[in-house]
């Protein structure tokens, strides 16, 4: 989350967590471990990134994880470090402008909208999105969570990512019969059905490739199904009505 050890210990509240982290990175490479650097954007990080990313290539990661700071759980203290609108915006495209030429792989991470980002730069360069040229670039479709895959509690609680504190079924209640609550939970049928997404995300064109993310909808607006409080993009479909429907929660 750092760059140098003053920022990254700053950050995690730690002595001697940066060179604790370089030391793990030389027992995985001696090991013959591939290991990947994941990194918290937030305001007081995100000048540090583009030095993070060249760090993480100098020590021969297979790719490089920026998690975009969805202010739940711990968090949720830090709700003053997420990053406006227009910040994710520059910062998506920087993400986009690096995996270009990247040696690694890059993948932003709780950041879905960077599939619709994707698919703008890659139009506007006159490419399809394609699998066998863009690998799960151009097949991932924004956030997966309770689509593509699920998270389970130490205490056997299932959600739909680890972010959003919603529960979607119980192991221990159903016999352990995960497969029932994967197909049958109410939360996931939901979440799955992205045209019943609330506000721009439920009209917005690029819904199936982005989707936005469930877990800060929740966490700033207390509404999982809500828009994405950290998008800009303005729908092309129903745009009319979303521009009535923002005009009346204003109050105009």
């Amino acid at each position: 989350d750092g760059a140098t050890a003053a920022v990254h210990d700053a950050f995690r509240g730690v002595n001697g967590a940066f060179d604790g982290m370089i030391t793990g990175v030389k027992a995985a490479k001696e090991a013959g471990l591939a290991f990947q650097v994941n990194t918290t954007v937030t305001r007081s990080t995100l000048d540090q990134l583009p030095r993070i990313y060249a760090l993480a290539v100098q020590l021969g990661a297979v790719s490089f994880h920026p998690f975009l700071l969805v202010p739940t759980g711990r968090a949720s203290r830090m709700a003053d470090e997420v990053i406006p609108a227009e910040e994710y915006e520059r910062t998506l495209n920087w993400i986009y402008d690096c995996s270009v030429s990247s040696p690694i792989t890059i993948k932003p991470t709780c950041a879905p909208h960077y599939y619709r980002i994707f698919r703008e730069r890659e139009r506007k360069a006159g490419n399809a999105a394609k699998r066998n040229v863009h690998g799960l670039d151009a097949h991932v479709g924004g956030c997966l969570g309770g689509r593509g895959f699920a998270f389970i509690s130490h205490t056997g609680i299932v959600q739909i990512c680890g972010f959003l504190e919603k529960a979607a079924g119980d192991l221990r209640a159903c016999g352990y019969d995960f497969d029932r609550i994967w197909r049958t939970s109410s939360l996931f049928k939901e979440v799955r059905s992205v045209e019943n997404y609330h506000g721009k995300c439920g009209r917005c064109e690029y819904r199936s490739a982005c989707g936005g993310c469930r877990a800060r909808a929740f966490a700033i607006h207390n509404d999982y199904l809500g828009e994405e409080p950290q998008c800009l993009y303005l729908p092309a479909t129903g745009q009319k009505t979303y521009e009535r429907e923002t005009a009346q929660r204003a109050g105009l």
